[in-house]
């Protein structure tokens, strides 16, 4: 297993850590470059080590922060009765370690699957504050009526079986690592690096499970209104430059939900890549990673 003091992990991630304290909780993040600001929001089961390239790309034009959710990447660890892992307390945290920064200028996103969801229902109630959107692979809706739930979700979800698996041995993070690339699949060493946060302990993979618990599918669920208001304010980020960054073979966030941020969003640019997988911005890579620093820097794409 790779490590975080190997020369693998220092090669693809040589950034500084910084801490923030968020209601007495280490909140991971870097801190890379200067100049207008961008925040990475990253879903799961992945953490900032995500956006490695992305920093890399556009550090510098941009001055690119990238937190850890709590309980992901090199954030605390905090156990049920500490942290309740509530898309509310997602939002929260995000509004609380935006604010601690004290940053000036307006903000450009980046968010990938959850934290697409995360983000957008900050910025819906602060569009002041929001420069541009990245969205690649993620919702800030709720399903998509022609998109059935998918197997492994809810096995993970309504199951002993599938709770006892991400719990125990990791499975999220390991298949995610295997099955997020179509088009260009990871390598073992690579896929060890997406998995590190959560391969020692199941407190390391709490996050993970809790992140798929609170997906809401009904008005009984804690984050269903959540998601209900996020969507009904989404004209608050009309006016803004949204790129939507899409693989297509992703098993969750597939084309039916593209074509909902379409509908909401007519006036976006789309970078759609039809073998790409879940990990779009690992699968298709420099490509992208070209077409959204074109985006935000304002070329042409």
């Amino acid at each position: 297993m790779v490590n975080r003091h190997g020369p693998l992990f220092k090669k693809e991630y040589p950034f500084a850590s910084h801490i923030a304290k968020i209601n007495h909780l280490d909140y991971h993040y870097i801190d890379e470059g200067k100049g207008p600001v961008l925040i990475m929001v990253h879903g799961n089961p992945s953490w900032s080590f995500y956006y490695r390239n992305l920093v890399k790309r556009l550090g510098g034009d941009y001055r690119c922060i990238v937190p850890d959710h709590i309980g992901c990447g090199f954030s605390a660890r905090p156990n049920l009765g500490a942290y309740d892992f509530t898309l509310q307390s997602r939002v929260d945290d995000l509004g609380a370690f935006i604010d601690s920064l004290k940053l000036e200028g307006k903000i450009s996103i980046v968010a990938h699957d959850w934290g697409g969801m995360i983000a957008t229902a900050w910025a819906v109630d602060n569009a002041e504050r929001v420069d541009k959107l990245v969205m690649l692979n993620t919702a800030a809706f709720h399903l998509p009526e022609n998109k059935r739930f998918p197997f492994a979700l809810r096995l993970i979800r309504d199951s002993f079986i599938g709770k006892f698996l991400v719990k125990r041995f990791n499975a999220f993070s390991i298949g995610a690592s295997w099955l997020g690339c179509k088009m260009s699949p990871m390598k073992q060493e690579l896929r060890q690096l997406f998995q590190m946060p959560y391969a020692n302990s199941e407190l390391d993979r709490l996050a993970t499970l809790q992140f798929i618990l609170d997906i809401p599918l009904s008005e009984q669920d804690a984050s269903f209104a959540l998601v209900s208001a996020t969507e009904a304010k989404l004209q608050q980020l009309a006016d803004k430059p949204i790129l939507l960054g899409w693989g297509l073979k992703d098993f969750v966030f597939d084309k039916h939900f593209l074509a909902v941020w379409q509908q909401h969003f007519p006036n976006a640019q789309s970078c759609v890549y039809k073998d790409g997988g879940h990990y779009i911005l690992e699968d298709a890579g420099a490509d992208l990673e070209n077409k959204i620093a074109a985006f935000l820097l304002g070329h042409n794409t």
